[in-house]
């Protein structure tokens, strides 16, 4: 399946599709899982609880956005390849951190979680057929194929990478 299209998903998702090379998510998964589990694994400890400024996120809010985003992702890729019309929610990522309580998760157990997560969508995603990939519909408003949430998903986990490294020094 190649890069998706701009009829594929909305203008507000090309920024993490521009973070991405490749021309389909198995190449996706060749060249940037393992980097992506890599760079969070190598954070020091002692920077977790570490925001760049005022009412920003830890890097653990962070890792836990990611993870939660991940998530909702895939799951939106399911519901679209399984063939569900209903337009599918939006969500708040600042409440979702703010709810999330990564200030008292373990990091090592994050990281852990990170990994199953990356893992499971990866499976998910090798499962879907070509047909599977071609299904669209709608998400937060906007509109959604499967294979562009493949897409959307690593870049965005690459997007939160230069994130760490611009602001937070990582």
């Amino acid at each position: 399946m190649p890069r998706p299209s701009a009829t594929e998903y909305g203008s507000f998702h090309q920024t993490y599709i521009n973070y991405t090379s490749g021309k389909d998510y198995s190449i996706l998964v060749q060249q940037y899982n393992d980097r992506i589990i890599d760079a969070w694994n190598a954070i020091p400890t002692e920077k977790i609880n570490f925001a760049y400024a005022p009412d920003k996120w830890t890097i653990k809010q962070m890792l836990q956005h990611v993870i939660d985003t991940e998530r909702i992702f895939a799951y939106r890729a399911l519901s679209i390849a399984r063939g569900e019309t209903t337009p599918l929610l939006g969500f708040d990522e600042n409440a979702y951190a703010q709810h999330g309580k990564a200030v008292h998760r373990n990091w090592k157990e994050m990281i852990a979680e990170w990994k199953i997560v990356r893992q499971s969508t990866n499976m998910l995603f090798a499962s879907f057929t070509e047909e599977d990939l071609k299904q669209k519909g709608t998400a937060s408003n906007l509109p959604l194929s499967v294979n562009a949430t493949g897409f959307i998903i690593f870049g965005h986990a690459l997007h939160h990478l230069h994130v760490l490294k611009e602001r937070y020094g990582i």
